[in-house]
């Protein structure tokens, strides 16, 4: 038996592991999450004709997510080190689903045009706020419950919940906009956040305490690799203080200066280029630059999700493989991430053809590309220093999610100056070759561990 030893009178084990479980929760929860933050982009024709939206100030509106969700990153990563992920999900996923809700009410009082796009404005960058813990969540709660060796297909499964859920809620939400108008598509999401924040309350906990884990499930976990402790601050021993050590300035300044953690923000901003292009831009490109109806977009916008999808489950599923054939970690981390972001630059030969049948088929290699290559939320909870795992995830989130800001004003310019999306699509593929060179920067993956 491991030296961290479980709560007394646990289970002999149930059939499915609760580490499982827990996966599937926060996979949920993500779906939900990556629903509400890309509702706008389905609905955005829709939006954007009834409210009178310029193609500039619905740039802005897209981007306006990332601003608040950037700012509020390293706040809502030192509340997780500070408070555990039981407590701040569950508060981040109530405020949140509200702010959804309030969306479904702009514009039924007849407002001036600016006031409609302030007010959309403003929730936006709520909603950016208050799902700032979401992802850095994630990322502890795999710490807390998978060993290392299974740590990419967990971190791989939650992260591949953003393509699931445009899979998903792509066509749905496209039909509700159609047959009952985008209003309802916010009160959907609203309904369904609000089940979830109460199944989060009643059911999660950490490894140590959770009543369904068992002995062997626990030992698994605990001498494989997983900080079991670090929502479980119920005694003091050493591992437990060292897990929950508050931050100090000694510590901002080492993770500040570790070349490791600049590599992956930088390949992290990239990846998510091409996410915010896909969740916020590519269902208005279908309509506007490749003329397809909003009904149509709902289900072709879901075909890349599911190849992004099955990308992203692939990717994970192969890095752990490999590091149990005998790879080192930075092999398997580093080999699908860089296969992956070379496929992931195919968009921009959208550029080289008129034919949308094989536009479609581009965009959804790249976006299986992206998937594959996604791995950067595993690579996070593989070098993150315990004593700031939750600041540290946070920090490459805040980072990553900067290309939220830049890339959805970037297009809305470029399309209104060219009047196409040709420079918009070179822009966005551009960034599987700046991954490239994040994964360079990164050098051998390995816990960083810093000095008190």
């Amino acid at each position: 038996m491991s030296d961290i030893e479980p709560a007394a009178g646990r289970t002999v084990g149930p059939r499915i592991p609760t580490r499982y479980l827990v996966l599937a929760l926060i996979f949920t929860i993500t779906v939900v999450n990556y629903a509400d933050r890309s509702s706008l982009s389905i609905t955005g024709s829709s939006v954007q004709e009834e409210l009178g939206f310029s193609t500039v100030q619905l740039g802005y509106v897209f981007s306006a997510f990332s601003w608040a969700y950037v700012v509020a990153q390293l706040p809502g990563g030192m509340l997780l080190d500070r408070f555990g992920a039981r407590r701040v999900y569950a508060w981040s996923l109530v405020l949140w689903t509200l702010v959804t809700l309030a969306v479904s009410a702009v514009g039924l009082v007849t407002t001036p045009v600016l006031i409609a796009v302030t007010t959309i404005f403003a929730l936006r960058l709520l909603l950016g706020a208050f799902e700032s813990p979401a992802f850095p969540a994630n990322a502890r709660v795999a710490t807390a419950w998978f060993p290392t060796a299974e740590r990419g297909r967990a971190t791989a499964v939650f992260n591949s919940a953003q393509y699931f859920a445009t899979a998903l809620f792509a066509p749905v939400m496209g039909w509700i906009t159609h047959q009952f108008g985008w209003r309802w598509v916010f009160v959907l999401l609203g309904v369904l956040g609000l089940a979830l924040a109460a199944l989060w309350l009643r059911w999660m906990d950490s490894p140590r305490d959770h009543p369904r884990v068992s002995e062997a499930e626990f030992e698994k976990i605990s001498s494989g690799g997983g900080l079991v402790d670090l929502d479980a601050p119920k005694s003091g021993d050493a591992q437990r203080v060292q897990e929950r050590a508050p931050l100090n300035a000694a510590t901002f300044r080492q993770i500040f200066a570790a070349r490791a953690l600049w590599g992956v923000y930088l390949s992290q901003y990239a990846v998510n280029a091409l996410t915010y292009f896909f969740i916020t831009w590519f269902p208005v490109y279908l309509v506007q630059g490749r003329g397809l109806s909003l009904l149509e977009v709902g289900f072709v916008a879901a075909l890349p999700a599911l190849c992004g999808f099955g990308g992203g489950l692939l990717g994970g599923f192969l890095s752990d493989a490999m590091l149990r054939r005998g790879f080192s970690l930075t092999a398997a981390r580093k080999v699908p991430s860089v296969f992956g972001m070379l496929l992931a630059t195919s968009i921009g030969l959208c550029n080289l053809t008129d034919s949308s049948v094989l536009i479609v088929a581009l965009m959804t290699l790249a976006f299986f590309g992206k998937g594959v290559g996604s791995l950067g939320w595993a690579i996070t909870t593989d070098i993150a220093p315990p004593q700031a795992s939750s600041f540290v995830a946070s920090t490459m989130n805040a980072f990553g999610n900067a290309a939220g800001i830049v890339t959805p004003i970037v297009i809305g310019y470029t399309v209104q100056a060219t009047g196409s999306f040709t420079t918009a699509l070179w822009f966005v593929a551009a960034h599987g070759l700046l991954a490239l060179v994040g994964f360079a920067v990164m050098g051998p993956i390995k816990r960083i561990h810093f000095e008190s």
